[in-house]
């Protein structure tokens, strides 16, 4: 569903289909994106770890205001994107608002992380 005000903004839930804790996945406006509960907040990030784009579906893990990629055990405040831990980039947030109890976000572009060539996942024997 998307804003008839304006057309970037699309809705990609309720804010009751958010668990307390944890990572939702949703397609919206042909973007993959995270949404989490935050506080009396949401916060709606890429689908992948900043560094090594680990799908946080499955390896992100929410305990407070944290959010911890297990894989490599980076960590970020998920209130304000700050570094937390071992991380060495801020996650980055699509922006968002709550209205009538949905999430929207500005779908005008999508939110992404640049890799370095050298954090590959891919390796040769």
């Amino acid at each position: 569903m998307s804003d008839s005000k304006n057309p970037d903004w699309s809705c990609v839930c309720a804010v009751a289909d958010l668990p307390d804790q944890g990572l939702s996945k949703f397609e919206v406006a042909g973007l993959t994106v995270l949404a989490a509960r935050v506080e009396d907040d949401v916060r709606v990030i890429p689908p992948f770890c900043p560094h090594m784009a680990e799908p946080l579906v499955e390896s992100g893990l929410c305990h407070g205001l944290t959010l911890t990629c297990s894989k490599h055990l980076w960590q970020w405040n998920l209130k304000s994107g700050d570094i937390q831990g071992p991380a060495e980039k801020p996650l980055k947030f699509y922006p968002s608002e709550i209205r009538d109890g949905n999430v929207w976000i500005d779908a005008s572009s999508e939110v992404a992380y640049d890799f370095d060539e050298d954090e590959d996942n891919d390796f040769e024997w």
